[in-house]
């Protein structure tokens, strides 16, 4: 499940999902059964001012008993945990839900069930139907898991990418164009046009010091004098293979043809050894401006 909107855009426009119905128990029902998760086992009533964690007052949201929340841990890893990690901080593509601001103004899942319900399409995330007993399990979770990382003391999860923003961009485009040598595989109107749009923070400066996922071009010679390139598909010391554009497969023995393979991590990892503090900072400055 994608919550993708839910760190960067506001809930969207009209009431909750189901009309008329308040996703979540009411302020002092607590739970199933009744259980409450606040003092002395009591109905949960809705967060005081008052309560304060490390990095200062926590947000008010109803309470909910700890049957809830367990059922929704279970659930957010079952169908959450691989985009936005188990413990709700962020994931393979997913967002750190517990700096949520939609999570933070939600008070018993009239923001995050319309999110769950309604989706964001243009941000990746499709609409589920859950039922609204899972929906409020979910909303437990999600708020608990806030509540606990508002509360580390200076253990702050992530990168922000207002942390990353030291740099010059005049002086990274210098150096993209220049000492970097960057211009000669890349170009700021092609590949990475609106990149600064794609990534941000700690996932863009991870991208240009070492891509993930970037493939690899090779140039097979055969007997003969054939050449055909394509994208390598397979190497080791007995074969080699690649994709052509029209994706169809071809290998041969690597013993009876020539091959030359473009890497393009290959001057990523020479640029490793030589940049300075200065050159790094300078250079995401500018790719951040690729909007």
């Amino acid at each position: 499940m994608l919550f993708a909107s839910m760190g960067l855009a506001q809930p969207p426009a009209g009431g909750p999902a189901n009309p008329g119905q308040t996703l979540g128990f009411p302020p002092g029902a607590g739970g199933p059964g009744g259980g409450g998760f606040g003092a002395g086992g009591a109905g949960g009533a809705g967060r005081v001012r008052s309560s304060v964690g490390s990095q200062g007052p926590l947000p008010e949201h109803q309470a909910y008993s700890k049957e809830t929340i367990a059922a929704g841990q279970t659930l957010f890893v079952q169908q959450c945990g691989f985009c936005h990690g188990r413990d709700a901080s962020g994931g393979e593509s997913g967002p750190d839900l517990t700096k949520s601001q939609l999570v933070r103004t939600d008070k018993a899942g009239e923001n995050i069930g319309q999110v769950i319900h309604n989706g964001r399409a243009d941000k990746g995330m499709p609409s589920f139907s859950l039922p609204d007993n899972e929906v409020t399990s979910l909303v437990a979770f999600i708020h608990n898991q806030q509540d606990q990382a508002m509360s580390q003391n200076g253990n702050r999860k992530g990168v922000l990418a207002s942390d990353l923003q030291t740099g010059n961009a005049e002086a990274g485009k210098a150096y993209f164009n220049g000492a970097g040598t960057c211009s000669t595989c890349h170009s700021a109107t092609g590949d990475l046009a609106g990149i600064a749009s794609r990534l941000q923070g700690l996932q863009l400066e991870q991208q240009m010091l070492m891509p993930r996922r970037a493939q690899s071009k090779v140039t097979v010679t055969a007997a003969g004098g054939k050449t055909i390139t394509g994208t390598l598909a397979y190497h080791d010391e007995f074969m080699i293979g690649l994709t052509d554009s029209t994706g169809g497969y071809h290998s041969w023995p690597a013993s009876s043809v020539k091959f030359k393979i473009d890497n393009p991590t290959d001057g990523h990892v020479k640029l490793l050894s030589k940049y300075s503090d200065d050159d790094i900072h300078n250079l995401l400055a500018y790719l951040q401006t690729l909007k």
